[in-house]
């Protein structure tokens, strides 16, 4: 039996090969105006726009530069020193006594 008229067509022949952009799947738009995925119906010019590679490589050195000065933004930032205790325990010692006298002249 003779199988060359069941044989594939060479790939050129089928037209551009796509990936859909929603399920994934690999197929040829077998030459025709609309590149449809034949498992999911998306049309592949509704594809949202994917950046260059070399807008790609620019972002992630400016995400990359960003997250540096922010990590050493936040190492300079230096949060007030906190009063000791002996000097906050001495006020209250301080505003105690003012308040006894304050109570033995009133009588």
């Amino acid at each position: 039996m003779d199988y060359s008229r069941f044989a594939m067509p060479a790939a050129k022949d089928l037209g551009q090969k796509w990936m859909c952009f929603k399920c994934g799947t690999k197929f040829y738009d077998l030459k025709k105006p609309a590149a449809v995925c034949p498992k999911c119906g998306a049309d592949q010019r509704e594809a949202p726009a994917k950046p260059s590679p070399a807008a790609e490589g620019r972002a992630s050195k400016k995400a990359a530069a960003a997250a540096a000065a922010a990590a050493a933004a936040a190492l300079r930032e230096v949060p007030p020193p906190a009063a000791p205790v002996e000097e906050e325990e001495a006020e209250d010692a301080a505003e105690e006594d003012a308040e006894e006298e304050e109570e033995k002249e009133e009588p």
